[in-house]
């Protein structure tokens, strides 16, 4: 079996013989049904193939499809003058390189269509080769601008060229709207959608189809397409690891299977991850390691956000579906990147309640975040294998000591504010360490405590800052938080420590 890793090409695809997920039904009832479109999804999803597809069917290439769903749906394979933008692989932090690229396409269609030299805008100039492409062709014109946002991610930290693309965008994209009688389709993808000062707020007959429950498998795969399509990779997965069919799906579900992008809707496998896997035959975090999310720490960073806060957060649809670059609430981006999808719904606060979609994601992200909140923890999967050890040894003084050296050389640059900086290092601590032991964090308000339990020991753990180990132990005494465990055979050990904003690190500790 052939995997298309990487391949983004429709026309490659389907002439190199390789394996492919049948959406053509998802082409069809969108051409059948409207004009104008937009969708969100996590990179990697297969927004730039599903795209590819579309440019294949406007073109008429309907030996392509044989075999396909659309194939017996479409009766007239019509040609369509197409106009492909895509934004995915330029440079958008110097200041003229988002007219650079849009200049670039423009003068291509200039050259097969004509220009007028009072069209000395890229809004006019676009405008018109628009109208004189469909003149000549007889056909309405189709649109498709992969990964639209891409020049307003790559600006984040720098406000003034944002806002100079954002412009320019806008008054590209409004030429949509006013160039409707000569368009036959238009269809844009990107990872985030960003609300109010939009560059789509001109382009209000735009049918968003990223939280609609018709389209939530148009990218990405469902458990049945991945039994479908991919059964022989499933076996040979299986024989790989000495495990039954029920086993190797357990795996993969549980790794890359997750994402929901409405309530109630059917969990989508992130498509990339599945595929290496399947490849490759071995389980790895193929998705997380193509990208580093680096502009999400940043949002993070100057938002001072709470860690321990982000597999809680209830949001509404308005919040998650739309991004206003001025909110000081990083989660919508978030979610909207892949980092994090809807777990459940509150129908009576009409809220929804976000996590991590998988143990790819949150395993990849929470590692990678560690060494970025800790000047010390750039080594951070050795020393939490360390941790690992020391506490399924039943050694926490150990345990306590490596802790103390972990956090020994933090700067003040990296501490800010003391309170927030030691709540989100503890919790990727525990969180990470949760991985490969069983770590339960049951109060969050100002304290940092964890219950850590390994088959032979419980760790009770009382955080305080600027107090005293003695006032963190006493707590868990005077609390009784060892109750649950009266009847437990295991050693229980409770860990009273304080942490010192003076010298940012931990203070003392204390063992009983």
């Amino acid at each position: 079996m052939k995997y298309p890793i990487g391949i983004q090409d429709f026309v490659k695809l389907r002439q190199g013989g390789f394996a492919y997920v049948d959406k053509t039904k998802f082409v069809y009832k969108l051409a059948d049904e409207g004009s104008y479109y937009f969708l969100s999804r996590p990179r990697r999803f297969g927004k730039s193939l599903f795209l590819s597809t579309l440019e294949a069917y406007f073109l008429g290439r309907k030996e392509l499809f044989e075999g396909l769903a659309i194939y017996d749906m479409e009766k007239e394979w019509k040609s369509h003058p197409i106009f492909y933008i895509d934004l995915n692989t330029a440079n958008f932090r110097d200041e003229n390189s988002l007219y650079e690229v849009l200049n670039s396409h423009v003068s291509v269609w200039e050259e097969m269509y004509g220009a007028r030299e009072y069209e000395t805008t890229l809004a006019l100039r676009f405008k018109g080769v628009i109208a004189r492409a469909a003149e000549k062709e007889g056909r309405g014109v189709v649109i498709l601008i992969d990964e639209y946002d891409k020049p307003i991610l790559q600006t984040l930290r720098n406000q003034e060229l944002q806002e100079k693309h954002r412009s320019l965008l806008k008054s590209f994209y409004s030429v949509l709207k006013t160039q409707d009688r000569y368009i036959r389709f238009a269809f844009i993808t990107g990872v985030t959608k960003f609300g109010k000062v939009s560059v789509f707020s001109d382009l209000n007959n735009l049918m968003d189809i990223s939280m609609d429950q018709r389209y939530i498998s148009i990218c990405g795969m469902t458990q049945d397409e991945l039994l479908y399509n991919f059964r022989e990779g499933i076996e040979q997965l299986g024989e790989a690891y000495g495990d039954t069919e029920e086993e190797t799906l357990n795996k993969l579900k549980i790794r890359y299977d997750g994402y929901h992008f409405e309530e109630n809707t059917v969990g989508i496998y992130n498509p990339f991850s599945v595929l290496n896997t399947l490849a490759k035959l071995r389980y790895k975090d193929y998705w997380f390691e193509t990208g580093t999310p680096t502009f999400l720490v940043d949002l993070l960073k100057m938002h001072n956000y709470r860690l321990p806060d982000i597999t809680r957060e209830k949001v509404s649809g308005d919040v998650i579906n739309s991004i206003d670059s001025m909110s000081t609430n990083p989660i919508p981006v978030i979610y909207q990147s892949g980092y994090l999808t809807i777990k459940g719904y509150d129908e009576r606060f009409k809220k929804y309640r976000l996590g991590f979609p998988n143990k790819e994601v949150e395993e990849g992200f929470l590692n990678f975040l560690l060494p970025l909140y800790t000047s010390a923890g750039n080594n951070s999967p050795f020393m939490v294998d360390e941790f690992v050890q020391d506490v399924e040894s039943g050694n926490p003084e150990r345990f306590m000591q490596r802790m103390k050296a972990f956090f020994a050389d933090t700067s003040y640059q990296v501490v800010g504010n003391a309170e927030l900086y030691f709540q989100n290092a503890m919790y990727l601590v525990f969180k990470i360490m949760g991985f490969y032991t069983q770590v339960e964090r049951p109060t969050s308000d100002g304290r940092i405590d964890a219950i850590i339990q390994t088959p032979d020991y419980i760790y009770i753990i009382e955080c305080k800052l600027d107090r005293t180990a003695d006032e963190a132990l006493r707590q868990i005494n005077d609390s009784d938080y060892a109750a649950p465990f009266a009847m437990d055979k295991r050693r229980i050990y409770k860990i009273g420590v304080n942490f010192s904003s003076q010298t940012r690190g931990v203070e003392q500790w204390i063992i009983e």
